[in-house]
């Protein structure tokens, strides 16, 4: 396992709110694994070719209304024989495990033993963001993976304790967790989630 370094779980609401990623490094990435000019891209989010290159770049910043947009070409999704099969393992695990989007967090597939601990019914979550029940050990360690290059390339599963957090809706209680980074077969992200 890659040992990040502890981080301080005292993370300020709006740090919840805050990128954990960066947008440019994954347009770029998202381009390259579907051999996509920037001329097509800035086609596709309606803005200029330039514009593509310096959020690339990280010269430019990506608005709010922009970030919108172009979210949803990066947000996983189940679309391939394999991700289907991907999602039946989860969803038949005898371990509290789940799958998200990497990026948005949305849930995408889950055993039985984890949806045990969910006082909300499996249907009404899946598809929505787990990331407003996020403990602050959660989203210290978020955001920590920036900097230890989670976003940007392969990586090995990373292990850390998850604290707890007051939800009824979606508990999470003090436990070790793990998170290993998948790519779909389009080039999205999905992050499986289990409880050791």
């Amino acid at each position: 396992m890659k040992q990040i370094p502890t981080v301080d779980a005292a993370v300020s609401p709006a740090a919840r709110s805050g990128l954990p990623y960066s947008p440019g490094a994954m347009l770029r990435r998202w381009r390259m694994l579907r051999r996509i000019k920037q001329e097509h891209a800035a086609q596709l989010f309606g803005v200029s070719q330039s514009t593509v290159s310096r959020w690339e770049s990280g010269i430019q910043s990506v608005s709010r209304d922009e970030l919108v947009r172009i979210e949803g070409f990066f947000a996983a999704r189940l679309d391939s024989a394999a991700d289907y099969a991907l999602e039946r393992l989860v969803s038949h695990s005898t371990q509290p495990v789940h799958l998200v989007c990497d990026l948005t967090h949305r849930l995408l597939a889950c055993s039985s033993p984890r949806a045990a601990e969910f006082a909300s019914p499996l249907p009404e979550l899946m598809g929505r963001s787990l990331w407003p029940f996020a403990t602050a050990e959660i989203v210290a360690r978020e955001q920590s993976l920036r900097d230890a290059g989670w976003h940007d390339h392969a990586t090995p599963s990373i292990e850390f304790d998850t604290g707890c957090n007051t939800s009824a809706q979606v508990p999470i209680r003090m436990s070790r967790c793990r998170w290993t980074r998948l790519t779909l077969s389009d080039g999205t992200v999905a992050r499986l989630v289990e409880t050791l």
